[in-house]
């Protein structure tokens, strides 16, 4: 569904992506970890086409993305640190996405009445808290039934029964064939939801692993302790 095709990118003298070669496929919750500076957030804005690779290609569904903004129709992306206009309500900011895209699809509402969002409509985004604003961006990613959905510290900030709600949405909608990637360094949290692991250091694929094979590999049970045996193994 997405293939990454020998992908460099460079900020100045830093080396952010150096030759990234992936491939993601449907049905599929691949969790995309490393390091703060490995190129997670590079890799993602150049999948969503914010970023312009320097080398190399990305392809959605077979058709490189270069010249082309209509694949993001099919892709649901909730940011870290959702921004939205200050002043605008809840209510608004939802309303105000469904004008722009547009969609003559059927609506996945779920999240927005599992958070009860309809609730706090009147409310103006620069009162919500973190766990709130996480909630909203949670609802928009999924709203429009994407095929493909980008989740970056999707928990993060979340209050535990919030948190489980979204990792029950994110089961189901992999179970429904859809192409899933989360950030994250809540490692305990992915256990549960990933079926690949891509591991990042400094701008290189370090390794893309089945995660039963993780597993099998390294002996152990828990994702965290399967990366850390493997990283030891690879500096002794």
């Amino acid at each position: 569904m997405i293939k990454i095709n020998n992908v460099s990118k460079r900020f100045g003298k830093l080396q952010v992506l150096n030759n990234v070669t992936l491939t993601c496929n449907k049905n599929e919750c691949i969790a995309l970890i490393g390091p703060n500076g490995c190129g997670k957030t590079t890799l993602i804005k150049s999948i969503l086409g914010m970023v312009l690779p320097d080398e190399g290609d990305i392809e959605f569904q077979g058709k490189s993305i270069k010249n082309d903004f209509t694949y993001r129709n099919h892709i649901g992306y909730m940011p870290q640190l959702g921004r939205y206009p200050d002043n605008m309500t809840i209510g608004q900011v939802v309303e105000t996405i469904k004008d722009i895209r547009k969609s003559n699809e059927p609506l996945d509402e779920d999240l927005l009445q599992q958070f009860n969002l309809q609730q706090m409509f009147e409310k103006r985004m620069s009162t919500l808290s973190g766990g709130t604003a996480q909630k909203v961006g949670a609802t928009l990613a999924f709203l429009f039934n994407p095929s493909v959905l980008i989740l970056d510290e999707p928990t993060a900030g979340l209050d535990p029964l919030a948190a489980e709600i979204l990792k029950e949405k994110i089961i189901a909608q992999k179970t429904k064939g859809k192409l899933i990637l989360i950030t994250s360094h809540l490692l305990s949290e992915l256990d549960e939801l990933v079926t690949q692991l891509i591991f990042m250091q400094e701008g290189n694929v370090v390794f893309h692993k089945n995660i039963d094979t993780l597993k099998n590999e390294t002996g152990e049970t828990k994702i965290s302790k399967a990366i850390a045996k493997i990283l030891k193994q690879q500096t002794a």
